[in-house]
């Protein structure tokens, strides 16, 4: 195995792909490159800076990303929330696995997004429908990491506590939910990602502000640019909040043991061959009398 590169250099190699990816999309926009893939129709990298410094001097850039992260993390809490208690409740108990458990499996195959009819016609207002639709989209993976961290928690651990007189309440406080805290934030993780490819997709079909309504209304007056301001946006914000849930799940997690590899020096695989302990018995060279046979 090779040795780590240092944190500054690792980040440096980011920077430089970044870098390159950037210089490329201007290279190929700016010389109109047509080979199979229009890159002439799309804006190039400093027609996009140059929107985005516009939308950032306006007032209408913050509102819409006030009311996209408002969305965002009202469903992402929602669905936290009900998708850790469903998915210990369906892992701990049959009668609820067989109450809500075929329910579920029938419903989590349904894309969110294919909710918004049902949202418009349930909800008063559009703003809760949204609301809903992110909280979907993020309620079934959690929900599913969740059942699968439980179910894989170690059964000695519970009967650890029992015998020495905890309840259930105790083996949930103490063993359930801290052993099931990786697999539930893993969930999480993917959570968020979800939850912001619906809650742009929801504010396109029936949003009135937020960054995938003004993405969506840039695309209907042809304002390319404007487009890819929503595109960037939208990754940056979904970058932020993923990252956030990560680092959260590292500190909450920081008592599980952590696997780190140290690379030492490398030994020359003469050197391993010939320095190799010797096989344990008497030598077939060796004189064995005849008691020691027997």
């Amino acid at each position: 195995m090779t040795r780590p590169a240092p944190p500054a250099a690792r980040y440096a190699l980011r920077a430089a792909a970044l870098a390159a990816a950037l210089g490329l999309w201007q290279l190929l926009t700016a010389l109109d490159v047509d080979l199979w893939l229009r890159f002439s129709q799309f804006p190039t990298v400093t027609d996009v800076a140059h929107a985005f410094a516009d939308r950032l001097a306006g007032a209408d850039y913050w509102t819409d990303l006030t009311e996209s992260l408002t969305r965002i993390l009202t469903g992402f809490l929602l669905a936290a929330v009900l998708g850790v208690a469903g998915g210990v409740l369906v892992a701990r108990s049959p009668l609820a696995e067989d109450l809500l458990g075929p329910l579920l499996e029938v419903v989590r195959p349904v894309p969110a997004i294919a909710l918004v009819p049902v949202a418009i016609l349930l909800f008063p207002s559009n703003e809760q429908g949204i609301v809903f639709i992110t909280c979907t989209a993020a309620f079934f993976p959690v929900l599913v990491s969740t059942r699968h961290a439980v179910r894989a928690l170690t059964p000695v651990w519970e009967e650890a506590v029992l015998t020495m007189g905890g309840g259930r309440w105790r083996v949930l406080g103490s063993v359930v939910l801290p052993g099931a805290l990786p697999g539930v934030f893993g969930g999480l993780s993917v959570g968020i990602g979800v939850s912001w490819i619906c809650v742009i997709s929801a504010e396109m079909i029936s949003g009135q502000y937020g960054v995938g309504y003004r993405a969506w209304q840039d695309y209907t007056v042809v304002d390319y640019p404007g487009v890819f301001v929503g595109m960037v946006t939208i990754g940056v914000l979904g970058w932020l909040t993923s990252t956030s849930v990560e680092l959260l799940g590292r500190r909450l997690t920081r008592w599980l043991p952590r696997t780190s590899y140290t690379a030492g020096p490398r030994v020359p695989r003469r050197t391993r061959e010939t320095s190799a302990p010797a096989p344990a018995g008497p030598s077939p060279k060796e004189n064995v009398s005849h008691d020691q046979l027997v």
